[in-house]
């Protein structure tokens, strides 16, 4: 039996406002950095694939707001390399790292209010699960999505991040289900639905307008779904 639906923040609720190489060329060029959005673009998306896991297992809480920030820091110089010698690629870091941690830098799907409404009317314990830095309760508190669900859970807090197990448990203990009893929900097949699985939960793809047998196009067709998982 489902008793909790976590789901997955960046590609399943929320969104870039605009395509992350337009977002960082425009503020680069503040700071005398300047690069057209396609290949920025093209250069976040190799150095964000090649990048470790978000997570740091090993190191003290005092110190994990460093380490994201140097983990984000390496990704956006890679981003907008080669940077002129005039550059103050600190400052446009900062600048960049504070754009996505409020709302404006990114948008809700539609689908998202409706479909949390349906499942919490149903009773269902609601929760994020991410591979996100310490910005993210701030963001979905602006987004207004905090308060519609139960529980946040995010990597770097965790020390382990999609697909590993760990974090599947920690959103059900923070849920207070069994990880059994929790179906995750999220756009990347290999963290979301096969890491879900691995550690024991139940889950669904959400490939928005592909719906297929394994894939809901819409999270408003997953209070259906619900009932067919096993």
């Amino acid at each position: 039996m489902i008793r909790a639906v976590t789901f997955d923040a960046a590609g399943t609720l929320i969104a870039p406002a605009e395509p992350v190489g337009t977002t960082y060329a425009r503020i680069a060029r503040r700071f005398g950095i300047v690069a057209e959005s396609a290949p920025v673009e093209a250069a976040f998306r190799r150095a964000f694939h090649a990048a470790p896991p978000l997570a740091f297992p090993n190191v003290v809480a005092a110190d994990v707001a460093g380490c994201e920030r140097g983990w984000w820091r390496r990704i956006v110089r890679a981003a907008l390399e080669p940077l002129p010698t005039t550059a103050d690629f600190e400052a446009c870091f900062d600048a960049i790292y504070s754009h996505f941690a409020h709302a404006a830098a990114w948008h809700v799907f539609a689908d998202v209010a409706p479909a949390l409404a349906t499942l919490r009317a149903r009773g269902l314990r609601l929760g994020v699960v991410s591979n996100f830095d310490g910005r993210l309760p701030g963001l979905l508190a602006e987004l207004d999505l905090a308060s519609r669900v139960d529980a946040i859970v995010w990597s770097t807090r965790v020390g382990a991040a999609k697909p590993a197990a760990a974090i599947f448990v920690a959103a059900a203990r923070a849920l207070a289900v069994d990880v059994a009893e929790l179906l995750h929900v999220g756009d990347d097949l290999a963290c979301d639905v096969e890491g879900a699985r691995a550690a024991g939960a139940h889950a669904v793809q959400v490939a928005r307008g592909t719906a297929t047998t394994d894939a809901i196009a819409d999270l408003r067709a997953l209070a259906d779904r619900i009932g067919t998982q096993a």
